[in-house]
């Protein structure tokens, strides 16, 4: 379930819902802001997500509204630290 252009989300509000076979998991909006576009591939290929997500498995994209939230996620380096 994609969420609606023109939503206007606060960070950590439920933005989207992935399922799977065996769950259905909520997406959280990592920063505050309203959504602008929405990946319209993923109705018809879903897999994106986990097969080519720096590309074409992206799921929304936000204009900010605090431009100073983004300081506190993790970068590419800190996110493969957590991820070891």
């Amino acid at each position: 379930e994609l969420p609606e252009v023109g939503k206007v989300l606060k960070k950590g509000d439920e933005a989207a819902v992935v399922e799977s076979v065996k769950a259905a998991s909520e997406i959280y909006a990592p920063v505050s802001g309203t959504v602008t576009e929405v990946n319209e591939a993923l109705n018809g290929e879903p897999g994106l997500i986990n097969s080519d997500p720096e590309a074409g498995g992206w799921i929304f994209k936000i204009a900010i509204a605090d431009a100073g939230e983004p300081d506190g996620l993790l970068d590419d380096a800190g996110y493969a630290d957590l991820t070891k």
